[in-house]
C-alpha cells in the first residue's frame, strides 16, 4: 500500500473516530442549564410573594402604605449591597457551594417571613432574603463559562435568565389562589419548601465539568475546546481584586450599560401596571391579563435573539460583533417607549410597550454573557456581581425618579422619555465605549483605558 493511501486511511479513521467521539458526548450541560433556570425561577417566585400578600399583611399588622415600602426596599438594599461579595465568593470557593447554599439561605428566609409578627421581623426577613438571592445571577454567570464553549454561551445564559419572566409572569395567580385559599403564609412556605427541594437536586447532580459524573470525556472536551477562557481549569487563583477590574474600559462600559437597561425595566416591574390602570384607565382584571403580554412576548424575543447570537458566532462573526448586535440593537429599540406619549388607543400603546420591553430582552443574553467574554481568568462570577451591583443602583433609582416625576407632573409623559433616554444612553454606551469583547489580560494595562 502506498504511502498516500496510508494517510489517507488514517485520516478516515481519525475523522470516523471524531465523528464517533461527538455523537456520543453526553448533553449534560443542559441540564445544569436548567437547574440553573429552576434557582432563578425560585428566586422570582420568593420575590414576588411579598408583593401579592401586601394587601393581607398591611390590614393584619396595621402597616402604613409607607412601612410597606420601607418592608419591600428593604430587600433590594442588601440584595445591592452583597453582589459584589456574593460574585467573590462563587470565584474562590465555586460555584456549587455558593449557588447551593445561596438557594438554602433565601428558602429559609423566604419561610421565616411566614413567622413575622412586626414591621422590625419583616424588614430583618427581607435583608435576608436580599443577602441569600444576591448570589444566584453572579454564580450563574460563573457556571455558564465553566459548562458551555463559546458558541453555545448566548443559549445557556437566555435558559436561566428566563427563569425571571416564567416567575414574574405565571406566580401570580398561583399565589393569590394559596392566600385565598390557604392564607398569606402558606406562599411563603410552599416557595421555602420549592427551594430546599432545589438544594437536593443541585448538590446531587452539580459539580464543576472535570468532576462530573454526568458528562462523559468527549462532552468535556467539546466544551473546553470552545472556550478562549477556561475558568477553573489547573489554577483557580484570582489575578485582581474585585475593585481593580473598574480599571478596565470594558468592565465600566458593562456596568453603565446594565445601569441603564435595569432603570428601564425596572419600571416594567414596579410602574406598569400602575400606569395601565391610571393613565390608560383599565380595570383591575384587564390590568393583570395585560401586564402578562410584555414579559411573555419578551420571554420569547429573548431566545430567538439568543439562538439568533450562538448562530451568527458559530459562522465565523466576531464576538465583538454578535454582542454588540444584541446589545446596540436591542437597547435601541427599547427607546422606542418614548413614543407610546403619542398613542392613543390602548392597543397601540400596549404593543408599542411590548416592542419596547422586546428590546429589553433581546440585549438580555448579551448582558449576562458579557462577564464569561470579558473577565479575567476565574474572576466571572465577580465580573458578573460587579456589573449587577451597579444595575441594581438603576433598578432602585427607576421607581423612585419614576413615582417623583408622576407625583410632581400628574402625568406619566416625562417619566417615560426619561426612562428612553436612559436606554438610549445604554445603546450608545454599547456602540461607542464598549471596545472589543475578549477576555482581560491582567498584565496589558494598557488596555484598562
Amino acid at each position: 500500500m502506498s504511502t498516500t493511501n496510508v494517510e489517507k486511511d488514517n485520516n478516515t479513521g481519525l475523522e470516523k473516530q471524531n465523528s464517533i467521539m461527538d455523537e456520543v458526548k453526553t448533553g449534560f450541560r443542559w441540564k445544569v442549564a436548567l437547574l440553573m433556570w429552576g434557582a432563578i425561577a425560585i428566586n422570582y417566585f420568593d420575590r414576588t410573594n411579598l408583593s401579592a400578600a401586601a394587601p393581607m399583611i398591611m390590614k393584619e399588622f396595621n402597616f402604613t402604605a409607607t412601612e410597606m415600602g420601607f418592608i419591600m426596599s428593604a430587600f433590594f438594599f442588601s440584595y445591592t449591597l452583597f453582589q459584589i461579595p456574593s460574585g467573590w465568593l462563587a470565584d474562590k470557593f465555586g460555584q456549587r457551594l455558593v449557588l447551593g447554599g445561596a438557594v438554602g439561605w433565601w428558602s429559609a428566609a423566604t419561610m421565616s417571613i411566614a413567622l413575622c409578627q412586626g414591621f422590625v421581623s419583616f424588614i430583618a426577613a427581607r435583608i435576608l432574603l436580599g443577602i441569600g438571592e444576591a448570589g444566584a445571577y453572579p454564580a450563574n454567570a460563573g457556571i455558564v463559562s465553566k459548562w458551555f464553549p463559546d458558541k453555545e454561551r448566548a443559549r445557556a445564559t437566555v435558559i436561566f435568565d428566563s427563569g425571571n419572566k416564567c416567575g414574574t409572569a405565571f406566580a401570580m395567580p398561583i399565589i393569590v389562589w394559596m392566600m385565598l385559599n390557604f392564607g398569606w403564609k402558606v406562599p411563603f412556605i410552599i416557595s421555602g419548601l420549592l427551594g430546599f427541594l432545589w438544594c437536593l437536586l443541585w448538590f446531587k447532580y452539580y459539580t464543576d465539568p472535570e468532576k462530573s459524573k454526568y458528562a462523559n470525556q468527549a462532552e468535556i472536551d467539546y466544551i473546553r475546546n470552545g472556550q478562549t477562557n477556561k475558568d477553573g481549569v489547573g489554577n483557580t487563583e484570582q489575578p485582581l481584586k474585585w475593585y481593580e477590574l473598574l480599571r478596565y474600559r470594558n468592565i465600566r462600559a458593562m456596568c453603565i450599560g446594565f445601569f441603564m437597561s435595569n432603570y428601564a425595566i425596572y419600571f416594567y416591574i414596579t410602574w406598569f401596571p400602575t400606569y395601565l390602570v391610571k393613565a390608560r384607565g383599565m380595570s383591575l382584571m384587564k390590568m393583570g391579563f395585560v401586564a402578562m403580554i410584555p414579559p411573555l412576548i419578551g420571554l420569547c424575543v429573548g431566545f430567538l435573539s439568543a439562538y439568533f447570537a450562538d448562530y451568527l458566532y458559530s459562522k465565523g462573526y466576531s464576538k465583538t460583533r454578535v454582542r454588540k448586535n444584541n446589545l446596540v440593537f436591542g437597547m435601541l429599540l427599547a427607546s422606542s417607549i418614548v413614543f407610546v406619549n403619542f398613542i392613543q388607543t390602548d392597543i397601540g400603546a400596549v404593543a408599542l410597550l411590548t416592542l419596547s420591553y422586546c428590546g429589553i430582552a433581546c440585549a438580555g443574553p448579551a448582558l449576562w454573557t458579557l462577564p464569561g467574554d470579558v473577565a479575567p481568568c476565574n474572576m466571572t462570577s465577580t465580573v458578573g456581581a460587579l456589573q449587577n451591583c451597579v444595575s441594581n443602583i438603576g433598578g432602585i433609582l427607576g421607581p423612585i425618579v419614576t413615582g417623583w416625576i408622576v407625583a410632581t407632573t400628574g402625568s406619566f409623559q416625562m417619566a417615560m422619555m426619561v426612562t428612553g433616554c436612559a436606554t438610549l444612553i445604554g445603546a450608545l454606551n454599547y456602540a461607542f465605549y464598549l471596545g472589543e469583547v475578549k477576555n482581560i489580560e491582567v498584565d496589558e494595562i494598557s488596555t484598562s483605558n
